[in-house]
């Protein structure tokens, strides 16, 4: 008989100050305060945040939460990873501390994805690894100047988890199979058309943002999406344009090539893709990927493949699996200590050493379920969002590839035609028209025997 999992509370040992909370007329706000840690996540910071969302979610004085890092630096740079690689080398005992706090942090990111209530991020400088968990599966998320994200794990022997199996692979092409395999950083703007963020606005605009989000009154019976709309619509007040130095860095040839070479299922035929294309950008990506632990390359492109059919809560129920199993793997320690403990930092020495050496019947175990304890989610059965396998609020994003192509493939609309309707079905948001400009030019011809349609172009 199965019992719902308890929220979790503080413990003795925990600090105080790692987590500040606040109130503001109707808005609710999360501050994580390690700036000296880079607002790294840790069990200590889970237990405060999962019970105070979980009280505010009940709350009617409670209509927007909003999230952020203290300090310029930082929103969240991931999961206190130094100290789970410590506790490892305490046995068994260490290994389950690890599991305790990604069972926490899971619960945490899976009630974020499933949170009826409003929930903003503010990705305002490093977001990475479980910074991208606390924010990527919300509503809205901010970038501004100053954001770096990236899911880095490959590069410390670990793998893209905090939901990293469900948002990666739901990326427009291979983008997400990319940005997993070689941790590749996205700064400022790039966040935006990636997907990874829904909206772009410069840092000295967010407190009067947060300031204005606070004003908002809601109607009892609005819905979550009829809310939502209002605070979309709110946050494009505060932009103030796009930066014209930074332009689209997966785009053109660079996105055609992600997308011909990461849309294979084993690591050789990527490789051997990648050779094939004989660019700079394709020989720095090999290098990149044979610099990564081959046996978390071949986890995470296995992941981005099996990912696509989870749902939300499958999908950290499975990663709880994967990341027990990658504890008992040395290149997690290894990689941790080599690039974060050890001084100076040192290329980690792999186990398997080469991708070469790794193979995928040893990547398959990783995903093998033998009767090891299933991961229980707090908002399984408490939650008005419930599970799913898309995105309920994927219209907030920039428009994707999907539905760009679904528009021209309606037929006769020329590219301009084709902007504009996106243009105006987006009530001008900042990015639209670059976005679908870029995947026009990439996607489609235009048949100037008939007016200049277009139509899309089925393979790159």
């Amino acid at each position: 008989m199965s019992t719902e999992p308890k929220i979790p509370r503080e413990l003795p040992g925990d600090d105080p100050d790692d987590v500040h909370f606040g109130t503001v007329y109707g808005v609710r706000t999360v501050e994580l305060n390690r700036p000296n840690k880079l607002n790294s996540l840790n069990a200590s910071m889970a237990r405060k945040i999962i019970p105070r969302l979980k009280e505010w979610e009940k709350s009617q004085l409670a209509n927007v939460i909003v999230i952020k890092g203290a300090g310029p630096k930082a929103f969240c740079a991931g999961g206190d990873v130094a100290k789970l690689a410590k506790d490892n080398l305490e046995g068994p005992a260490g290994v389950k501390k690890s599991m305790d706090f990604f069972g926490l942090e899971y619960n945490l990111d899976h009630i974020i994805a499933t949170y009826s209530k409003p929930y903003v991020a503010f990705l305002d400088g490093i977001t990475m690894g479980g910074g991208v968990g606390l924010s990527v599966h919300a509503p809205f998320r901010i970038a501004t100047e100053r954001t770096v994200f990236a899911m880095p794990e490959t590069t410390i022997g670990f793998f893209p988890d905090v939901g990293g199996s469900f948002f990666l692979p739901r990326l427009d092409g291979e983008v997400g199979t990319y940005l997993g395999l070689t941790s590749e950083r996205l700064k400022g703007v790039n966040a935006l058309y990636a997907g990874i963020a829904t909206h772009y606005i410069h840092s000295s605009s967010l407190s009067d943002l947060e300031a204005r989000l606070s004003e908002l009154v809601f109607k009892d019976y609005a819905s979550l999406q009829e809310r939502l709309q209002i605070i979309d619509h709110t946050i494009e007040e505060f932009v103030t344009g796009l930066p014209e130095d930074e332009s689209l860095i997966l785009a053109g040839g660079t996105r055609e090539a992600i997308d011909r070479c990461f849309s294979h299922d084993t690591i050789e035929a990527i490789l051997s893709a990648l050779a094939e294309e004989r660019t700079p950008w394709a020989e720095r990506t090999i290098q990149t990927l044979h610099e990564r632990s081959p046996t978390s390359v071949r986890v995470a492109l296995r992941q981005m493949r099996l990912g696509r059919r989870w749902s939300i809560a499958e999908t950290f129920q499975r990663e709880y699996h994967i990341a027990g199993k990658m504890m008992d793997h040395p290149d997690f320690v290894e990689g941790i200590s080599a690039r974060l403990i050890r001084k100076p930092p040192e290329a980690p020495k792999w186990q398997p050493a080469s991708l070469e050496s790794a193979n995928d019947v040893d990547t398959e175990s990783f995903f093998r379920v033998e009767g090891e304890q299933k991961l229980e989610l707090i908002n399984i059965n408490n939650s008005e969002v419930g599970d799913y396998h898309e995105y309920p609020h994927r219209w907030i994003n920039l428009p994707s590839e999907r539905d760009i192509e679904s528009v021209v493939r309606e037929g006769h609309r020329t590219a301009g035609e084709i902007i504009e309707h996106f243009v105006h079905a987006r009530r001008g948001k900042a990015g639209v028209r670059e976005k679908v400009s870029e995947v026009l030019a990439r996607k489609t011809r235009a048949d100037e025997g008939h007016g200049g349609m277009v139509s899309w172009i089925s393979s790159t």
